[in-house]
């Protein structure tokens, strides 16, 4: 080819060129730690109105990226640089992966002819890709300059197909920091290389899903967080309420619908939610995998003995890989959840639900409302207890109140996930965040900075036990450094108290088994840190509390102070051992999928 053919080209900085393709997919806050791998790459924000935000560790970066992502619906983006860096952020990976958070990891590599593969003995380099690619959705590395406009896009693309998760990009240390030359064209409109506008759904998929509802005597409808990613909510309960449907949510997808709405049933009445699905002749499941935390969709818990009632579900995710995998469907779509909703509200609009129907689906609604009030009344009981320390209940419920509907909740931990899940009423779907998938201790302390970066007018609590508080401790610097006023709410009861709990059931049996006497519990205990006043030493606000008369006080003068605050909450250990729901938390991990 001669000059006169050769594509146009400009020389550029490779970190630049990739800053500028992130700008034009609209990405302007990026969280990771510096490094001279990728100085080509951060140098450039500036320029393209990007902002750095810097944890103290790479998987603290990871976890805002994912937490940022699910609170704007745009892509979450983080760093790390190579070796030891991309190292530390491979935990962050497989959680917001497991979680299905749209996260874009941008990674350093040594320079091209060190790596892929090794030449032997060289230094902070592991095979990043073949290390991250089966964590995650894609990852792939770029070899050489012409490449790296390509390559970015692909992961772009990727990032925006399918179920959200985690897409790598990796790019050796001379491509970021070193001048080549560049197609002129590199930069070029998101709609040109990726889907841009929601999966469509077709038009006689839909009818025929309302037509099953119209003719079902008691539809149940299931959502997931395919239901938060599509911000479709609102779409939600407008076909609930068509249906006159019961509705029940993964634990990813807390608040899809207002958990005081009569139509809700959430996951603090397990009973319940059993109850309902047995009673259901048609499941409408919504952006879920239907997991093993949702009993994979069968047995007992899902429709009982009747082998014909998984035939009658239908079934709709982005993801074709999903449809049908853990549950048998009738009734499989394609498509975006959202734009599925929005057409079968307009089909039941058009021709409703028959009277007789929706009066006789009234009155099991009814009845399952007051079922759900007695487990409510039942829980609620425990919030009359005024010991100190306090009892663990006190921290959610009081949070709730005094926070309101427009605060975000990050929760973590083990029991403390679970006193909050049954004690934090939820009314809105971007107003919870854990790792309800993964259970990751620590990350919540991270998702919390990511929450409150993505969202800066909004009250940020983190509900978090002292456990988990401790893996993650130093970020209270990040949230001083970055002014992120949030608030961590830590429970203290200085005992790895699930693990506890567990040990206290299951080790009489094994030991006996084993001819050992002894009955402790082994390494649950620890002794006691000081988060409040390790808060003070690292810039926030540090308070200390026991008495739950004095809670409110304290949640109210942190929330006000406008400063990142740490709340170090003693709570009464062989209370908080005994946090609800965990009997049928062994359950469905004891479920058989077959």
């Amino acid at each position: 080819m001669n000059d006169a053919q050769s594509p146009a080209t400009k020389q550029m900085i490779g970190g630049e060129v990739l800053a500028a393709m992130l700008a034009k997919e609209g990405v302007d806050t990026i969280f990771g730690i510096v490094d001279g791998t990728y100085l080509g790459f951060y140098t450039a924000f500036q320029k393209y109105g990007i902002r750095l935000v810097s944890p103290r560790h790479e998987s603290t970066a990871a976890h805002m990226a994912g937490a940022y992502a699910r609170a704007t619906g745009r892509l979450g983006v983080c760093m790390a640089s190579n070796g030891p860096g991309v190292a530390n952020i491979l935990p962050g990976v497989a959680v917001e992966q497991g979680e299905g958070n749209r996260v874009l990891l941008i990674t350093s590599c040594r320079r091209t002819g060190l790596a892929y593969p090794d030449r032997g003995g060289t230094f902070q380099y592991f095979d990043q890709v073949g290390t991250t690619a089966p964590m995650s959705k894609w990852s792939g590395a770029v070899a050489t300059p012409d490449r790296l406009p390509e390559l970015a896009r692909e992961a772009f693309r990727m990032s925006w197909i399918g179920r959200p998760g985690v897409v790598h990009l990796d790019v050796p240390e001379n491509l970021m920091n070193g001048p080549a030359d560049y197609p002129v064209d590199f930069l070029r409109e998101p709609a040109s290389y990726r889907p841009v506008a929601p999966l469509a759904v077709h038009p006689d998929q839909v009818r025929a899903a309302a037509d099953m509802l119209r003719e079902a005597q008691f539809p149940m409808l299931h959502g997931g967080t395919g239901i938060v990613h599509a911000d479709a909510a609102a779409e939600l309960q407008a076909v609930a309420d068509l249906l006159q449907a019961p509705v029940t949510v993964s634990w990813g997808a807390r608040g899809a619908l207002d958990e005081s709405s009569p139509l809700a049933i959430p996951n603090s009445t397990l009973d319940v939610a059993r109850e309902a699905r047995g009673r259901s002749d048609l499941f409408l499941i919504l952006g879920s995998r239907v997991g093993e935390t949702d009993w994979w969709g069968r047995g007992r818990f899902w429709g009982g003995s009747d082998p014909e009632v998984p035939k009658r579900t239908i079934q709709v995710d982005i993801d074709p890989d999903i449809i049908g995998r853990n549950r048998p469907v009738g009734l499989g779509i394609v498509g975006d959840v959202k734009v599925f909703l929005q057409a079968l509200r307009a089909e039941l609009e058009r021709e409703p639900v028959a009277d007789a129907l929706i009066t006789a689906r009234g009155k099991a609604i009814a009845e399952l409302a007051e079922a759900r009030a007695k487990v409510r009344a039942g829980l609620d009981a425990v919030l009359a207890s005024d010991k100190s320390p306090m009892h663990p209940a006190h921290v959610p419920a009081k949070a709730r109140e005094v926070f309101g509907d427009d605060a975000m909740l990050v929760i973590d931990g083990g029991n403390t996930a679970v006193w909050c899940a049954h004690y934090y009423r939820n009314a809105r779907p971007d107003a919870i965040y854990s790792t309800f998938k993964f259970g990751m201790l620590g990350a919540g302390v991270g998702q919390a900075l990511g929450v409150k970066t993505a969202c800066p007018d909004r009250p940020v609590v983190c509900i978090i036990g002292d456990g988990a508080m401790a893996m993650h401790l130093q970020e209270v610097e990040t949230a001083v450094r970055e002014k992120l006023p949030l608030v961590y709410v830590v429970l203290c009861d200085k005992q790895w108290g699930m693990v506890k709990l567990t040990q206290t059931v299951g080790i009489g049996q094994l030991r006996k088994a084993m001819g050992i006497d002894a009955d402790s519990t082994i390494n649950t205990d620890f002794e006691e840190t000081r988060f409040d006043e390790v808060a003070k030493a690292m810039g926030a606000i540090g308070e200390r509390v026991a008495d739950p008369a004095e809670l409110e006080g304290v949640l109210r003068s942190t929330m006000e102070s406008g400063r990142p605050a740490v709340i170090h909450v003693d709570v009464d250990p062989m209370a908080h051992l005994m946090a609800p729901g965990l009997t049928e938390f062994k359950e469905m991990h004891g479920e058989p999928v077959g």
